[in-house]
């Protein structure tokens, strides 16, 4: 239990800690983002749209590649048992995404966590599985989700981070799809 956790106030000024042996080599947390490689994943799905992916190692060897999906909630509906569902632009299945590290970009909120389940909102999946996600009470439509991946996600356009922001990014890849693709 960390103390984000138990004084979620405290988001406000800290973020949330990662455990970074999920998270490709780099990856540091603010209370509004999640940057790999120096790269912003907000400005990156600001850009391109989401779902979008970034993938890296997770450590010096070159055989541990993990990668970063962000995907935006597309829906938060409750389920007849009472359980809340959230509803995303992207797979929840997808290369073994750890939902368990989900974390909230792009706003803070200060509202203790709740468990939901997630699932792919339509065209991108008729899972039926039951994934769970800690995330804030107040979760809504348009509100972004960065969570690491055990595996590259599959993406259907795949631009380097140097065409993105410039040289000089080091072996940082991004998949993404654009935006009417």
């Amino acid at each position: 239990m960390t103390l984000t956790r138990l004084l979620p106030t405290l988001r406000a000024s800290i973020p949330d800690p990662l455990d970074l042996r999920v998270w490709p080599l780099g990856t540091t947390a603010t209370t509004v983002d999640v940057a790999v490689g120096g790269v912003s994943l907000l400005h990156v799905a600001q850009v391109c749209g989401t779902p979008t992916s970034s993938s890296g190692r997770t450590s010096d060897s070159l055989d541990s590649t993990w990668s970063v999906m962000v995907v935006r909630v597309a829906a938060v509906a409750e389920h007849p048992d009472g359980e809340p569902v959230v509803l995303v632009d992207g797979d929840p299945d997808a290369s073994g995404a750890i939902w368990r590290e989900a974390r909230l970009i792009g706003r803070i909120s200060t509202v203790r966590d709740r468990v939901s389940v997630i699932r792919p909102a339509p065209p991108y999946g008729t899972s039926r599985s039951r994934s769970f996600v800690e995330l804030p009470r107040d979760v809504r439509e348009g509100d972004l989700i960065a969570v690491p991946c055990s595996a590259p996600v599959p993406s259907p356009v795949a631009a380097t981070a140097a065409a993105l922001i410039g040289p000089g990014t080091g072996a940082l890849r991004l998949g993404v799809r654009t935006r009417g693709a």
